[in-house]
This record gives structure tokens, C-alpha cells and sequence, in this order.
């Protein structure tokens, strides 16, 4: 972690309030997801955001993924390098179709201000991996690598004949409004105001 302070007042509260949404079984099932893929075990001693700290594993998850969508991670144990790989990894992810805004930023993951964040992004990309052709067992480049996150929902396209059409013309929905139920009698809008 970055040589910080203690959080006083506000800031506690809402560092408290995001370590609350930590869950160190998603945060596990992650790392196993990774660890899979990669073909790598992480240092069992070291805590989850310590493990993905310096960007390597996950600069090495990108590339396994999709190769040459990074180039090789540095290996400098300086922050600027290695928020440098979180960044690499960032963006790799980004052009692979996951959207920046299911994303974390970087000082999320280096400086540990935001992990729930971190995970969410790592299970962001997960869900746009089982639309890709190395999660289908019916595709000839099937990995049998695991699937994390929620499945993306498929375009559901509905098609309707003339007739059915024509009747939902017929029908006004409560939300275009209706004259049916209120009328604006008795109202006087604009008109003289009558003093006695």
C-alpha cells in the first residue's frame, strides 16, 4: 500500500463502507480463475490485492486470453512500472470488449483503496470471455478454461405480422396518457381571477 495516513471522519466512512463489500470467496474463486488460466499458482502467503499488486498476473491473464494484446509486463519492482502493467492490463481489456465502466482504475488496485472494484472488473472480464470462441465446446478453439461472472444476456429479436401490429396501434398505454379518467373541468387556467 501507498504510505498513507489514517483516514479520519468521512474518509474512514466511506473506506469502511467499501472494505464492506469485500467477499473473500469471490475474491478467491478470482485468483482460482486466473491461476487456471495462466497456468500459475499465486504466493499463498500474500493477500489477494498483494498478489495482483505489481500487474504481472494480470498483464500474464491478458495475454493468455488474447496473445500479443500485451507486451511483455515489466518485472520493476518501481510503482510507476508496475501501475504501468495495471494499466497495460486495462486497456488490453478494454479493446477485448469489456466495458470501461465495469472496469476499475488503477489506483484501486495499487494503492488497495478500492478491491470490491478490482473484482467486479476481473468478473466484467470473465463475462465477456464466455461470448468468446475459447469458452464455446462447440467451437474448434475450446480451451475448457472455466467460466466466471455472469453470462451476458443474447439479443432476443421479435418479429411481428401485419394484424398484430395494427391491434397494438389500437391500444393507448397508461404511460402516453388517457382522457378516460380525469378531465380538467371547472378549471379556470388563464382565464379572469374572480374577486367578490
Amino acid at each position: 500500500m501507498a504510505n498513507k495516513g489514517f483516514a479520519y471522519g468521512l474518509s474512514a466512512a466511506v473506506a469502511a463502507k467499501i472494505e464492506s463489500k469485500r467477499d473473500a470467496d469471490t475474491e478467491a474463486k478470482c485468483l482460482e480463475w486466473i491461476e487456471t488460466i495462466i497456468g500459475e499458482k499465486c504466493d499463498p502467503a500474500l493477500k489477494y490485492e498483494e498478489n495482483l499488486k505489481d500487474g504481472i498476473i494480470l498483464c500474464k491473464l491478458m495475454k493468455t486470453i488474447k496473445p500479443k494484446s500485451i507486451k511483455d509486463p515489466s518485472k520493476s519492482a518501481m510503482p510507476f512500472k508496475q501501475m504501468e502493467n495495471i494499466t497495460k492490463f486495462l486497456t488490453a481489456a478494454t479493446k477485448y470488449g469489456v466495458l470501461v465502466s465495469d472496469l476499475f482504475q488503477t489506483v484501486d488496485l495499487y494503492q488497495a483503496s478500492n478491491i470490491p472494484a478490482v473484482t467486479q472488473g476481473i468478473l466484467a472480464l470473465g463475462s465477456v470471455c464466455q461470448d468468446k470462441p475459447e469458452w464455446d465446446e462447440s467451437s474448434p478453439d475450446y480451451k475448457g478454461w472455466p467460466k466466471i461472472g455472469a453470462s451476458r444476456a443474447n439479443t432476443n429479436k421479435r418479429e411481428f405480422d401485419a394484424e398484430t401490429i395494427a391491434e397494438g396501434k389500437k391500444i393507448i398505454g397508461f404511460q402516453s396518457g388517457t382522457n378516460k379518467l380525469a378531465s380538467q373541468s371547472g378549471q379556470n387556467f388563464g382565464g379572469r381571477r374572480q374577486v367578490s
